[in-house]
């Protein structure tokens, strides 16, 4: 397991234990929770605004402490917390009237990110060119999907780059035609 899974899994086992009236699983979850937020804020503000971070972690486990019983137990703990730290952080950025940017999207190390959508996508994706013949589905997959060039799926499949243009215009109609949809090419 990654660091990040593990503290995901030690996080979420003592969130659920403290939903379940589990007082000490809570007071380690804010503990661990506090250790975890204080560098997370310490490196996104200036260090004009850095005596400001207590503050912040103080408000984020508030809000955590308020919202706790909206906690879908289905769903990975440490990317609730980080959604709530990051509108913290945003607030205070606008009672601030901080304007800087600031990358807020680099803590991908601590958090776990929620790729169900993703997933769900390409399978609809998949279920959708599944109702293709084959090669039509992969020169579209190809193109549309991957940003092979023309040139380069005709290469692969051996076509000339107008069967390929044409075979892709072909299925693109075909799928919008199939679902309701428009085709752009």
């Amino acid at each position: 397991m990654s660091v990040t899974s593990d503290m995901e899994a030690r996080l979420r086992a003592l969130m659920l234990k403290a939903l379940d009236g589990d007082a000490s699983a809570y007071r380690m979850l804010l503990e661990e929770l506090r250790r975890t937020l204080r560098p997370y804020f310490a490196r996104r503000l200036t260090p004009a605004l850095a005596a400001n971070s207590d503050d912040l972690v103080q408000e984020t486990l508030m809000a955590i402490h308020t919202r706790r019983l909206t906690y879908d137990r289905n769903q990975p703990l440490t990317a609730w917390v980080h959604a709530i730290a990051r509108y913290k952080l945003i607030d205070h950025f606008r009672r601030s009237k901080v304007r800087a940017t600031m990358p807020l999207e680099d803590d991908a190390a601590l958090f776990a990110r929620d790729e169900t959508g993703d997933a769900s996508a390409r399978m609809d994706v998949d279920t959708v060119l599944s109702s293709l013949p084959a090669r039509r589905a992969d020169l579209i997959r190809q193109v549309r999907l991957e940003g092979a060039s023309i040139a380069e799926a005709a290469a692969r499949s051996g076509m000339s780059e107008s069967a390929v243009k044409v075979s892709i215009h072909r299925g693109l109609k075909s799928l919008a035609d199939r679902f309701g949809g428009r085709s752009d090419e």
